[in-house]
């Protein structure tokens, strides 16, 4: 909180580093802290403030920050169509823009403006060009650049290019654990522990820059996760009212059609998938739209559905869905990573199940596996369809249901 002040040892660095653990008060403790800097060291200057996404940094930064701006005293003014807040304080008054960092496209959205100082909120999920962009527009005598981010792989740009060299471009770094968040109760701790293992606890929780490699769900145990289900004749299933139902689907012409009937219990917050279809094609043949939806029909039966929910690229398989008004469609929240960091979460609090029968999702979980490349960070796509279709269901239906922080 107070590197910077004029009795401290390391004032004279040009800014800071806070990697680690999740949950460990980077981001709460440094936000806060830019703008005091900001408001103590300059008046009349532009700042930039930048996230993933505007949305997520809206959603993880901005509301706590000027909750403790306003408890502070200090006086903020929000004009949401320019992305911008103003803060007043003892006299001063400064300008902080909100940007977001998500593509390469973004560094266009940061070209221009003179910078006193910028703040990144995990910034290992940015391009390098947008960093380097924002960081070179910080030409004010004075100014600092504020970094935070969770790990990522040993090789990532950011650790290579920013971490590694931090005494050489004269940055403070500092590495967080949970044990760092006084306001963080054990149970808490042990909570947010149980949601990971693998690559993502080492990362999550012990705060480490390790490699993904292996199986991307070595979690997943035959023993805990598949369960034995009686078909009910030909309607198949019993289905029970107070429980809710998905079709979730990867499309595919060239590579195989998966989609899954998936069964959601509200009370219980558990998922079984209960029915699958993987079309491969037989000796090359394709087979159109009006066919996939027949395999929907049939996979649904007379169960009925809250929605299909398909990757929105696409559109011709939406169309012909909504062309006969019988199902809802919704279109799937495709992002890999985060999609991966999901579904870790929901096995390793054994909520999802599946049925034994539907073996190919099955044999998936047994191949799905990291691209050896180190510096991609990338699955191989192979046999991963069902994988994505259960992807595409726990990112957009049951973020709807469950709403853990990460």
């Amino acid at each position: 909180m107070n590197w910077w002040m004029e009795n401290s040892p390391v004032n004279n660095m040009s800014g800071v580093i806070a990697d680690g653990a999740i949950r460990s008060g980077k981001t709460i403790s440094m936000s806060l802290s830019f703008v005091i800097w900001a408001m103590r060291t300059f008046d009349g200057h532009n700042f930039a403030m930048c996230g993933k996404t505007i949305a997520s940094f809206q959603r993880n930064v901005f509301v706590s920050l000027m909750q403790m701006l306003d408890t502070l005293g200090y006086r903020t003014q929000y004009k949401r169509q320019e992305n911008l807040f103003i803060c007043s304080n003892a006299g001063h008054e400064n300008r902080f823009y909100i940007f977001g960092g998500k593509d390469e496209r973004s560094q266009d959205l940061i070209q221009g403006i003179t910078l006193a100082g910028v703040f990144f909120d995990e910034v290992a999920l940015m391009p390098q060009s947008f960093v380097n962009q924002a960081t070179g527009r910080c030409s004010v005598e004075g100014s600092k650049y504020w970094f935070n981010c969770n790990p990522g792989s040993p090789s990532h740009w950011f650790r290579q290019e920013w971490i590694l060299k931090a005494k050489e471009k004269q940055l403070l770094y500092l590495h967080f654990t949970m044990d760092d968040n006084l306001t963080l109760a054990d149970d808490i701790k042990e909570r947010y522990k149980s949601m990971y293992s693998g690559v993502f606890y080492q990362r999550y929780i012990l705060g480490l820059w390790v490699l993904a490699d292996g199986l991307v769900y070595p979690m997943f145990d035959r023993e805990k996760h598949v369960i034995h289900l009686e078909k009910e004749g030909a309607n198949k299933w019993e289905y029970d009212f107070h429980k809710r139902y998905y079709i979730s689907i990867d499309y595919g012409t060239v590579n195989p059609f998966a989609a899954l009937l998936i069964e959601y219990d509200p009370k219980t917050r558990k998922s079984i998938i209960l029915d699958e279809v993987y079309y491969k094609g037989r000796d090359g043949q394709r087979v159109d739209n009006e066919a996939y939806y027949g395999m929907i029909t049939e996979l649904a039966g007379k169960v009925p559905i809250e929605s299909i929910v398909i990757d929105p690229s696409a559109a011709g398989m939406i169309e012909t869905i909504k062309k006969y008004h019988k199902y809802t469609v919704r279109g799937a929240n495709n992002d890999v990573l985060d999609g991966i960091v999901e579904v870790t979460k929901y096995l390793n609090k054994n909520l999802i199940y599946v049925a034994d029968w539907c073996t190919d999702i099955l044999d998936e979980f047994a191949t799905y596996a990291w691209d050896d490349d180190p510096v991609a960070e990338r699955v191989i796509k192979e046999s991963d369809h069902a994988m994505d279709a259960l992807r595409y269901y726990i990112m957009t239906i049951m973020k709807l249901y469950n709403r853990w922080e990460v």
